[in-house]
């Protein structure tokens, strides 16, 4: 429960202490298994979907940090096509930074 409810409220930070119990759970099912066959398939369910978020924030982390990579190139330069229709690229020059003073 405290892993689903951390990937969806994207609490990234609170995943790898949860990571180090579950592994520490999965050692002691595997020395002590339950004898409650429905138990373990819900144990199991709810491990598949957790690693189904799990997957998709993964995904989501990839995609924004792609989109960040294309809105940076996109400051520093320009394509275009030209008259004849060859692609050409145009770099911006590097914004002016400002020092500010108190």
């Amino acid at each position: 429960m405290q892993e689903r409810d951390s990937l969806l409220a994207g609490a990234l930070d609170d995943i790898a202490p949860l990571m180090e119990e579950k592994i520490a759970l999965i050692s002691q099912l595997r020395h002590d298994p339950p004898e409650d066959a429905e138990r373990v398939r819900r144990l199991h369910a709810t491990m598949v979907r957790n690693q189904a978020l799990f997957d998709q924030t993964l995904a989501g982390l990839r995609n924004a940090a792609e989109r960040v990579g294309s809105m940076r190139h996109l400051r520093r330069s320009m394509e275009i096509y030209d008259a004849t229709g060859r692609r050409a690229t145009i770099d911006m020059p590097p914004a002016q930074q400002v020092e500010r003073r108190a």
